[in-house]
C-alpha cells in the first residue's frame, strides 16, 4: 500500500485500531508508518489524542523567533508557491522549525479552524515525539519528503487529515532549518502534493543559496554565525549508476552498490540517524544491527573518519550531489539543464527504500517539468531515453506539439497508439496466460 490511497479510510483506521489494541499489529500499513507508530508508542504518544501537542510559544516568544529564524527569508515565496492555492483548496500549508514547532500557519480560513481543534496552531509542537506520526513531524525525523493519509496518523483526532511536508535544509552545510507542510482533504493524499511541497522546499534551497548570507539556528534557538573556514566539500554522483562515484580529499572513489545505498541515505537525511533508523532506510528486511555495524566499519575504513561520522552515524562534510542538482534546476524552471544533467535513475536497481522514494520523486518532478514544458525537443529527448521509451504520455505530448501533416507528428502519434494498445491489451493477455498455466497442472 502507498500514500495515493490503495487503502480505504476505514482500512486504515482498523489497521490504527489493531496496533493500539492488539499489541502492535501493523501488518496493513506501510513500513513507513509502521515505524512512526513504534516509535511514537515507545513515545509515550497518546492514540487518542488525549494529551494535544504542546504549545511551546505564546505571542510575543513566537514573534521573537519567527523573526530571527532562516526560513522568514524564503516566507514570501512559500506563500507564492502554496498559499494561494491552499486558500483556494480548502487546505492550510505550515511552516516549522528544525524541532517541529509550527512557526506560520496559513490558508483557507474555515480549514484553519478545523485545525484549530487539534492544536496544528501557530506555536505548537508538531513533532513525532509531541503529535504522533505526521507528515511535518515524520518529515523531519526521516530527512525527507514525508506524506501522511487519514489513518497513518498515530492520533486519532488527525484522522480526518491527510499532508505532505518535506523538510527544508540549508544550502551550503545541509543542515536541517525547517519543514513545509500542506495539510487538508482527499486532494492532499495525492502524488501532486508531495511533488508540490518537494519542490517548494527545493525552490527555497535555492533561494536561500542566493542570499548573501543565511541564518542558522544553534541549540537555544538564537541565530548564530560561524567565523570558522566552511568544510571541503564532498560530491556523489549516484544518477544512471548502479554503483555512486565519490570524490573526497582529491580522491574518486568507486563504491560498492550497498555502500552507495549508505551514502545517499545519510546525504537525504541531512543529520545524523541512529542505526534503527538506518536499517530501515536500507531494506524492508530487518537488518541485524551487527551486520549493519560491520557494514559501517568498513565504508568507514574507505572513507577516513574525517567523512562518516558514528553516534549517531552522519556525514561530518557536506556532501554536493547530482541529484540534488538536477532538483535545484527543477525548482528554478530550467527543465532543460534539469534534464541535460540526468543520465538516468537514481542507483536504478537499488530496492533501499529511501533510494526508492527519492527516484520516483525526482523522476515524478523531471517528468511532469518536461511533459508541461510543451518543448518539442525536451519531449522528444525524454522518449529517446531508456526511461521514457515507452511513456505513453510522453509521446502523446510530443505529437501535440507537433505540426499535423509531418512525418514527426505521424511517428509521435503512432507510437502514442501502439503503447495505448499494449496497455489495454498486455495485461488481459496475462490474465489468460496465468489462466492456461494454472489449468495445466
Amino acid at each position: 500500500m502507498d500514500a495515493s490511497g490503495a487503502a480505504s479510510v476505514s482500512a486504515l483506521r482498523a489497521a490504527h485500531e489493531r496496533f493500539v489494541t492488539e499489541a502492535g499489529q501493523e501488518q496493513d500499513v506501510r513500513g513507513l508508518v509502521a515505524e512512526s507508530w513504534r516509535r511514537c508508542q515507545a513515545c509515550g504518544v497518546h492514540p487518542d489524542g488525549s494529551r494535544p501537542p504542546p504549545l511551546r510559544w505564546a505571542s510575543d516568544e513566537l514573534n521573537s523567533h519567527r523573526r530571527v529564524h532562516a526560513l522568514a527569508a524564503v516566507l514570501p515565496l512559500f506563500r507564492e508557491l502554496l498559499g494561494s492555492g491552499a486558500a483556494d483548496d480548502g487546505h492550510v500549508f505550515a511552516v516549522g522549525d528544525a524541532d517541529g514547532t509550527l512557526l506560520w500557519v496559513e490558508g483557507d480560513t474555515g480549514a484553519m479552524r478545523r485545525a484549530e481543534r487539534m492544536n496544528f496552531v501557530e506555536g505548537a509542537v508538531w513533532s513525532e515525539r509531541q503529535a504522533g506520526t505526521n507528515a511535518p513531524g515524520t518529515a523531519l525525523e526521516l530527512g525527507r519528503p514525508v506524506q501522511i493519509v487519514t489513518g497513518e496518523h498515530f492520533s486519532a483526532p488527525v484522522h480526518a487529515w491527510s499532508c505532505a511536508a518535506a523538510p527544508v535544509r540549508d544550502p551550503g552545510t545541509g543542515r536541517v532549518l525547517g519543514v513545509v507542510d500542506l495539510s487538508g482533504g482527499a486532494t492532499i493524499a495525492t502524488p501532486p502534493a508531495l511533488a508540490a511541497v518537494r519542490a517548494a522546499a527545493l525552490a527555497a534551497e535555492a533561494q536561500l543559496a542566493r542570499l548573501p548570507s543565511v541564518p542558522l539556528l544553534g541549540p537555544d534557538g538564537q541565530v548564530c554565525r560561524s567565523g570558522e573556514e566552511p568544510l571541503a566539500e564532498a560530491r556523489l554522483w549516484a544518477l544512471g549508476r548502479d554503483s555512486a562515484l565519490l570524490e573526497h580529499a582529491g580522491q574518486v572513489r568507486h563504491l560498492s552498490p550497498r555502500h552507495s545505498e549508505i551514502m545517499l541515505a545519510l546525504a537525504l537525511a541531512g543529520r545524523g540517524v541512529t542505526g534503527d533508523r538506518l536499517a530501515v532506510d536500507l531494506s524492508e528486511r530487518e537488518i541485524p544491527a551487527s551486520t549493519l555495524r560491520a557494514e559501517m566499519t568498513r565504508l568507514r575504513a574507505a572513507l577516513g573518519p574525517d567523512l562518516l561520522g558514528s553516534r549517531p552515524y552522519t556525514l561530518l562534510r557536506p556532501v554536493r550531489t547530482d541529484f540534488e542538482e538536477v532538483s535545484r534546476l527543477l525548482a528554478e524552471g530550467r527543465a532543460g539543464e534539469a534534464l541535460a544533467r540526468y543520465p538516468g535513475p537514481l542507483l536504478p536497481r537499488s530496492e533501499a527504500p529511501a533510494v526508492v522514494a527519492h527516484r520516483r520523486c525526482l523522476e515524478q518532478l523531471l517528468r511532469g517539468a518536461v511533459l508541461g514544458s510543451g518543448d518539442a525537443g525536451l519531449l522528444r529527448r525524454w522518449v529517446e531515453a531508456d526511461w521514457g521509451a515507452e511513456d505513453l504520455g510522453a509521446w502523446a505530448a510530443l505529437a501535440r506539439t507537433l505540426p499535423v501533416g509531418t512525418p514527426q507528428h505521424a511517428a509521435a502519434a503512432a507510437r502514442a497508439r501502439a503503447l495505448n494498445l499494449e496497455t489495454a491489451v498486455f495485461p488481459q493477455v496475462r490474465r489468460h496466460a496465468a489462466v492456461l498455466q494454472r489449468s495445466s497442472f
